[in-house]
């Protein structure tokens, strides 16, 4: 397999990362995210946060469109189903509070950034622990 087709633990994480940029960027309690810049003059929205709202768009479409293409929709209800559970354990163990709704918030976009580096990454795990390369169908004229 040609170098530049691996995917190390490395890659894995810088798809966690940019997943965790872009969900946080879109939204985050902290108050600095850009639904707070734009739900704060709404409905005036400026040509900054225009090109930053298309600029965020685009890459929720890349990142869900691989997301989808790589785990499905079944996937992805599953990891939220698992994150969900280890949630539930979290908070049964006293860890975190459903009170502490912040917390809960952080949580939540964090299990989202994952899912999302997860489906980015897909096909190179599943390729790597499978032995088995995963592409898209193409229907030449039938």
């Amino acid at each position: 397999m040609p170098m530049d087709e691996r995917l190390s633990f490395s890659g894995v994480l810088l798809r966690a990362a940019f997943a965790l940029v872009l969900v946080l960027l879109t939204f985050n309690p902290s108050g600095y995210s850009y639904v707070h810049m734009v739900m704060k003059d709404f409905p005036h929205v400026t040509p900054v946060e225009a090109v930053c709202g298309i600029v965020l768009l685009i890459a929720w479409i890349v990142f869900l469109g691989a997301t989808l293409k790589s785990i499905g929709l079944v996937g992805m209800v599953l990891g939220f189903a698992l994150f969900a559970a280890l949630i539930w354990m979290i908070v049964s163990w006293g860890w975190v509070t459903l009170a502490d709704r912040n917390a809960l918030t952080w949580i939540g976009l964090i299990v989202l950034a994952l899912i999302l580096a997860v489906g980015m990454s897909w096909s190179h795990l599943y390729r790597r622990w499978t032995g088995q390369a995963t592409v898209d169908e193409v229907d030449e004229g039938k």
